[in-house]
């Protein structure tokens, strides 16, 4: 098993240049990564043709190859992640919806926002990321919490570390963050 401060050396080294850094670090949180994509993908409908594992080789290949970030940890990297699997299924669903002139929504559940969410609570993931960056405007850290616990599915504890706050800090932010994103998208059920 390969330690957090392991994978913070191997983000280093992507980060040098180093590709075999890169496939090393692949094969390191590949399950982890399918995990994150997994969750986006629950209840989805049939015939999506967007897949995990296409999903996840997307971002990997976005985040250790097409931009330069200055990896603090093993929890950034997932954050970052989770927030670029968002975006490139929003646009997904996107270039669906257009295809389909305002036809059927992409939905996915939101089973991390509630603290018992029903089976049938549902979202569309051009809502929830119209929401985010609503939210990123008006508090940033909000947003990072919710992209950390949310997104990326890493522990209060884990955010708290990567984000430099308290785990009561994380906790604050996170329960008034879901009470944003629901007053947001449940606005946009409205109309």
């Amino acid at each position: 098993m390969t330690g957090p401060s392991e994978v913070t050396e191997m983000l280093a080294r992507i980060e040098g240049g180093d590709e075999r850094a890169s496939d090393a670090l692949l094969v390191v949180l590949y399950e982890e990564l399918r995990g994150l994509a997994r969750g986006f993908f629950r209840r989805r409908t049939p015939g999506e043709t967007l897949q995990p594992t296409a999903l996840v080789h997307e971002v990997f290949l976005k985040l250790t190859r097409g931009c330069r970030i200055d990896w603090e940890s093993r929890g950034h990297f997932l954050a970052v992640a989770a927030k670029a699997m968002r975006q490139i299924l929003a646009n997904h669903a996107e270039r669906r919806r257009a295809k389909k002139r305002g036809g059927d929504r992409e939905r996915v559940t939101l089973a991390g926002l509630g603290t018992t969410p029903s089976p049938a609570e549902h979202i569309d993931l051009i809502d929830l990321d119209d929401a985010l960056g609503k939210l990123a405007a008006v508090s940033p850290e909000q947003a990072r919490v919710v992209e950390m616990r949310f997104l990326a599915g890493v522990s209060e504890q884990e955010a708290a570390r990567a984000l430099g706050v308290s785990d009561r800090t994380v906790r604050r932010q996170w329960r008034m963050a879901r009470a944003f994103l629901r007053a947001e998208m449940s606005e946009g059920d409205a109309s």
